[in-house]
């Protein structure tokens, strides 16, 4: 049923906390992806200094919008829906679902985030057992099993780097292929071996030179999506919140449709997914003449990126010393700085490629 409002019980300065206890990006991280994510243990404590903690609810509204609506932009929605059920709202539910409809952006998705929401106030662990929070989704399954010699250079580096190599190495395996994951390797073994030279047990230089060069290398395009998307852990993640035979739906906002005009996402079906396994398949030629999604500004300059940073690595490597190697990681890890999608994507890979070169120029 519908929960009372009890605004009228509360103090005027100490009010009841309904937040996520996911890490999101603010309005401020989308401008400087450089700025670290607060601890979400320090946010709490801050939130409960001046709130009433018997009575706040900590929901991980990004999993569950994620996994519930198909959607983790839902998240602040799925948190009003927890807000009104727990009585913190002075308005009726059909007046905020009313608002909604009239707003006519996603109505559907966001109308089940607040539902859901309600759901989880109501009920918090029969929401999550739904949602899968008891049990995390597993990493997407790769296709690729590593050559057993890329298997014993993996083990050559030290146990503490070993895993997140070996992690990144199978992926970029399935990404493109077993030559492709032999080039990464190549270069972080060039790496340690350079690093071992300087300062002796530390991983900090070969560590930012896998998460990097492991980004660029991987880059987001049509064909990877589609893999992730018929993959088989994919598959396992949707029979885990609808039960085995899920009946799978895709929604779709292709780049080069968007340049087009299309505002709209597509909706798939299951018909659709020979279409999308055909296209993953379709990797063999990324890169390739053949690539007709390459000739796109933004995976051209996705593709120069890899080179330069690769070619940036060598000219780290050729000049690293003792008093340089802290500057020698900072510009390792520039490439984090590069996110976001297309035009954002293109604004901030133009800062990063400046700065890398003035960098390289100064070490």
């Amino acid at each position: 049923g519908d929960a009372q409002s009890n605004l009228d019980t509360l103090a005027p300065d100490r009010t009841i906390a309904i937040a996520s206890t996911s890490a999101t990006a603010t309005g401020q991280m989308v401008v400087h992806p450089e700025l670290p994510y607060p601890d979400p243990a320090w946010l709490r404590l801050r939130l409960e200094e001046c709130t009433r903690p018997g009575l706040s609810r900590w929901a991980d509204a990004a999993h569950l919008a994620a996994v519930l609506v198909g959607d983790g932009q839902m998240a602040n929605v799925l948190l009003l829906g927890v807000a009104y059920q727990a009585g913190a709202l002075p308005v009726e539910a059909s007046s905020l679902e009313a608002a909604i409809e009239l707003n006519g952006v996603a109505v559907d998705r966001n109308l089940a985030a607040f539902r859901w929401g309600r759901a989880w106030a109501a009920d918090p662990a029969a929401v999550e057992r739904t949602a899968g929070l008891s049990a995390p989704f597993a990493a997407v399954a790769t296709s690729c099993t590593l050559p057993e010699g890329l298997v014993q250079r993996v083990a050559g580096f030290t146990p503490s780097a070993e895993g997140d190599i070996r992690m990144r190495t199978e992926d970029l395996c399935a990404y493109q292929s077993a030559s492709y994951a032999e080039r990464y390797l190549a270069v972080l073994e060039q790496t340690s071996a350079a690093e071992q030279r300087i300062r002796p047990g530390s991983v900090a230089l070969t560590d930012a030179v896998a998460r990097n060069l492991h980004k660029l290398m991987a880059y987001k395009d049509e064909y990877e999506v589609a893999r992730l998307l018929v993959s088989d852990s994919a598959r396992a993640d949707a029979e885990a919140v609808a039960g085995p035979g899920a009946r799978v739906v895709w929604h779709l906002h292709p780049p080069m449709l968007r340049s087009l005009g299309m505002k709209r996402k597509l909706k798939l079906g299951p018909w659709a997914r020979p279409v999308i396994a055909a296209l993953a398949r379709g990797k063999k030629v990324r890169g390739t003449p053949l690539d007709l999604f390459g000739y796109a500004a933004v995976r051209r300059t996705e593709r120069r990126m890899v080179k330069e940073y690769e070619a940036a690595v060598d000219t780290i490597l050729g000049k690293l010393t003792g008093a340089n190697f802290d500057a020698a990681v900072e510009i390792a890890g520039l490439p984090d700085h590069v996110r976001g999608y297309e035009a954002l994507k293109m604004r901030r890979a133009e800062v990063y490629r400046a700065d890398l070169a003035s960098r390289l120029a100064a070490l």
